[in-house]
Parts: structure tokens; C-alpha cells; sequence
């Protein structure tokens, strides 16, 4: 009796790693937000996103160049572009990912050129 319970024992401990060392952890994804609407908005599409860490997030030049990103909340505003860099052509792009150990919480952000005319927008960390 106490083999039978020995060798249940073992035959469940054995799945169980087999489950644990097979079970990967989630992807990371990929976003683009565009920096000009279709519509030659001046305005970010979508002006809101939400990504966890290790996302990715492509700034992509769309409408009504020139256009670029700015964060002012740090550990994001190293990762953006400053003020006086832009990205004139419609294939130009400017990509961040998100950091490991960002503390969750919302991030604005802005195209400095436009901001006046409302394009801004926000990153959600989840």
C-alpha cells in the first residue's frame, strides 16, 4: 500500500514540473499608435493605450508631419524623443518599450509641436 501511495505521489509531483516548466510566460506585445490621424487629425491614434511592461509601443509617423513623442514622467521621458527632435517622413518611427520594473500607473504624453492643438495622449501600465 504504501509503494502504490509512494509511486501516486510521485507520478503527480512529476506532472505538476512537467506543467510548471512548461507553461511559458505571457508575450510581449507590440503597438503601433500613429502620430497624425488618416483623417489629417492632429492627434495620436489611439490617443489612449494600455501595455504592461515589456511591451514595445511604435510611434509611427502618419499625417500632417512633423511629429514626435514627448514623456514627462520619468522612467518614460528617457525613452521618448525631446522637444526639438522630430520625425518628418511618413515612414518614420520612434519606438518604446515598456521597462521591467515601471511602477504601474498612467504616463501623458505629447507631440510637442502640436500640443497646443490637443495631441496628446496617455499610456496606461498595468
Amino acid at each position: 500500500m504504501l509503494k502504490k501511495l509512494g509511486l501516486i505521489l510521485s507520478t503527480v509531483l512529476l506532472a505538476i514540473a512537467a506543467f510548471a516548466l512548461s507553461a511559458s510566460p505571457a508575450a510581449a506585445e507590440s503597438y503601433t499608435v500613429k502620430m497624425g490621424t488618416d483623417s489629417y487629425q492632429l492627434k495620436f491614434d489611439p490617443s489612449t493605450l494600455t501595455v504592461a511592461p515589456g511591451d514595445t509601443v511604435k510611434f509611427q509617423n502618419n499625417k500632417l508631419a512633423p511629429h514626435n513623442v514627448v514623456f514627462d514622467q520619468e522612467p518614460l521621458a528617457s525613452l521618448g524623443m525631446t522637444a526639438s527632435k522630430t520625425l518628418f517622413n511618413p515612414s518614420d518611427s520612434h519606438s518604446v518599450t515598456i521597462p521591467d520594473d515601471i511602477a504601474p500607473g498612467t504616463y501623458s504624453f505629447y507631440c510637442s509641436p502640436h500640443k497646443g492643438a490637443g495631441m496628446t495622449g496617455t499610456l496606461t501600465v498595468e
